[in-house]
């Protein structure tokens, strides 16, 4: 009998990790979540004769490698970060630690083991920095520009892996992906936030002019991205997770609206938008060259935006009772709820 391959992923409670932990039992993985279960994570109960849930600080490098150590993993899902660029603003020193020093954690158990353990390590496109609006889209050949704390955290993170994929051959692949939406983001991000505002009639905060353009995809077409690159042999590979999807702030933001005003026709959705003070520092425009990756891995996304868009809005409009309990510490200091 085939043994089961054994899989970590780091995060696996948040928004990303826990759609592959699900992808994963699928596809019959044995896995191991471990998730410090931050504000952002979903605080869901999930169980499975193939999973095994620590909770556990990955800055904490002793008793990573000891849970490591114990459960013998194939390969690793590095997905774990501090995602929000706000928060980065307010504190940098978080994002170091999150980002850049629990890789680093994770990097050392890999170089010390005499197992080889595949390695996947989940960026963003952010690294490269701002385009303008005719500027080519990122590519392979781009070079690394952060804008902010955290796109420079994520950067840093990325630049150690390779080091060690170098100098203690790693076996690592890199994925840089765009903005990804869809059920279970926290709703901090765009899309869920201004869902929820929806929902309570109240103002959705848009930054500047709302003129910034980002590229999205669908969380489970990213996965299925990844689960690809799982099953490749090849190492020390960067992949590029795109779209085509690209959409400036405030369409996105009409969009959702328009959809609320469509089923609630007594009352104007946009009417709610309110232009705030601009992001320090943003990034004006994100894009993805992605033929490599989807040649590479015979991948393209699958969704289409309109459809899944509107998914992901049911989701949350279906949902919005049981979310307060899926992520309690917003229900506590009602940022959101």
């Amino acid at each position: 009998m085939k043994q089961k391959i054994k899989l970590v992923i780091t995060g696996g409670s948040g928004f990303i990790g826990s759609q592959l932990v699900r992808i994963a039992l699928d596809k019959n993985y044995v896995v191991m979540n471990i998730d410090k279960l931050s504000y952002c994570s979903n605080h869901t109960k999930f169980s499975h004769k193939n999973l095994i849930f620590k909770k556990l600080d990955l800055f904490d490098g002793i008793n990573l490698n000891k849970a490591l150590k114990k459960f013998n993993p194939d390969a690793i899902i590095h997905c774990a970060a501090e995602s929000h660029v706000d928060n980065s603003i307010k504190n940098p020193n978080i994002f170091i630690d999150s980002n850049i020093t629990s890789t680093v954690n994770i990097l050392n158990f890999l170089r010390k083991t005499k197992k080889e353990i595949k390695y996947i390590h989940i960026s963003t496109d952010e690294v490269f920095g701002s385009l303008k609006k005719n500027d080519k889209k990122f590519n392979l050949s781009s070079k690394y520009d952060p804008q902010s704390p955290y796109a420079a955290s994520k950067a840093g993170s990325d630049f150690f892996v390779r080091s060690f994929g170098n100098t203690y051959n790693i076996k690592y692949s890199i994925t840089n992906c765009s903005n990804n939406y869809g059920p279970y983001q926290y709703p901090e991000k765009l899309i869920p936030l201004t869902i929820i505002k929806c929902i309570q009639k109240k103002k959705i905060p848009v930054y500047g002019n709302g003129k910034n353009v980002r590229e999205w995809i669908f969380v489970k077409d990213h996965c299925e991205a990844i689960i690809k690159i799982l099953k490749k042999k090849y190492p020390k590979k960067t992949y590029l997770i795109g779209s085509k999807n690209e959409k400036k702030n405030i369409d996105i933001v009409y969009a959702i609206c328009d959809y609320f005003t469509a089923k609630h026709k007594n009352f104007n959705y946009r009417s709610l938008i309110t232009f705030v003070k601009d992001r320090k520092g943003h990034d004006f425009r994100y894009s993805i060259d992605y033929t490599q990756t989807s040649n590479n891995l015979k991948w393209k996304p699958k969704s289409s935006f309109s459809k899944s868009l509107e998914e992901t809005i049911k989701f949350y409009v279906e949902n919005y009772q049981k979310l307060k309990k899926i992520f309690p510490y917003e229900k506590k200091n009602n940022y959101i709820w």
